[in-house]
């Protein structure tokens, strides 16, 4: 499900229950209003199960929805300020897909240059293979074997690259150990990645949860990244009694020292330090967003000339040996 979707939905839902409209009800007039998809259908099932009289924690936990979302209901549940909860969860998820929308318009822009790329090469491949190579064999024109060599080459290298480079991106995105991978290793993935946790924790710790289950369940949702090791590491720190956040972070290889030093500097309001944190992050990944498309167009300017220069040189080869033999005869 979108994030802007979901966030949407929560506003709603937090409004509706702020006038007094009871949550089976906010629900199924709010189902009511949706288009299909997954976001409905859970939302009605756990509608359906809200008026069987089962308890919003028991009703929720089974539901396809994000961990961070089931738990958050449950602690609105218990401290009995859901349209709280959930206008905090609404603001966190509106957050978050800004930032990582933006990240992904970064990505549309080189992927199209590189599906444009392709086409071209494979286009002006099929010319040159097609119809130059009749029209000198019609000339009774002989090729030189590096010309030849260097032609074929030609048309072949160019699309087999960005083919190559194409497999590559679309395996990237659609397999998650590549994405987890990469998401930590770009800087711009990274320091919205290092938002993102930090947005979590902050709404957690503000929501009345307790540190360590809250950083318990932020390692349960980046299970597989370098970040769910070391969160886990901190809750370990945490539960030996280092209970000051410069000894549970010390010796963090993942969490940069600016992180560190924020949160060690942040007093005994972690929340507040953890969106302080976020904040700081989210903007660092903006500006390096911005950075890294401002890059590409120059980068694919270059890729591009290079290609067609590397589809232009053979052609050149073919003419240089034409004109060498046209003197021959001459």
């Amino acid at each position: 499900m979108k994030n802007d979707e979901f966030a949407f939905f929560n506003q709603q839902l937090a409004a509706l229950l702020r006038d007094g409209i009871p949550l089976e009800g906010a629900l199924q007039r709010l189902c009511a209003e949706m288009r299909q998809g997954s976001l409905r259908t859970e939302i009605q099932t756990l509608e359906a199960d809200l008026a069987r009289g089962t308890p919003l924690a028991e009703a929720i936990r089974p539901r396809q929805l994000p961990e961070l979302y089931k738990r958050m209901l449950e602690v609105g549940a218990q401290s009995h300020d859901l349209p709280g909860i959930l206008t905090l969860l609404a603001d966190h998820y509106q957050r978050t897909n800004a930032l990582w929308a933006r990240l992904k318009g970064l990505m549309v822009y080189p992927v199209l240059v590189l599906g444009v790329a392709f086409l071209l090469a494979g286009f002006l491949s099929f010319i040159v293979h097609q119809f130059l190579l009749g029209i000198l064999a019609g000339a009774w024109v002989r090729l030189t074997d590096t010309a030849w060599f260097g032609l074929q080459f030609g048309y072949i290298i160019s699309p087999a690259i960005l083919g190559l480079l194409i497999v590559v991106v679309a395996v990237a995105v659609s397999t998650g150990n590549v994405r987890r991978f990469v998401r930590w290793r770009l800087p711009a993935f990274r320091e919205a990645s290092l938002a993102g946790i930090a947005s979590t924790l902050a709404l957690m710790l503000k929501s009345g949860v307790p540190l360590a289950e809250a950083l318990g369940l932020v390692a349960q949702l980046e299970a597989g990244t370098p970040a769910g090791a070391e969160l886990t590491r901190w809750r370990q720190n945490l539960s030996s009694g280092r209970g000051k956040f410069s000894e549970m972070a010390a010796g963090s290889k993942v969490f940069p020292p600016l992180f560190v030093w924020m949160m060690a500097h942040s007093g005994e309001d972690l929340g507040a330090g953890f969106q302080r944190v976020a904040e700081v992050y989210q903007a660092r990944a903006a500006y390096r967003s911005d950075l890294l498309l401002y890059s590409a167009l120059p980068c694919a300017v270059l890729g591009l000339g290079f290609m067609i220069i590397l589809q232009i040189q053979p052609v050149i080869s073919v003419f240089t040996s034409f004109i060498n033999s046209l003197s021959g005869e001459m």
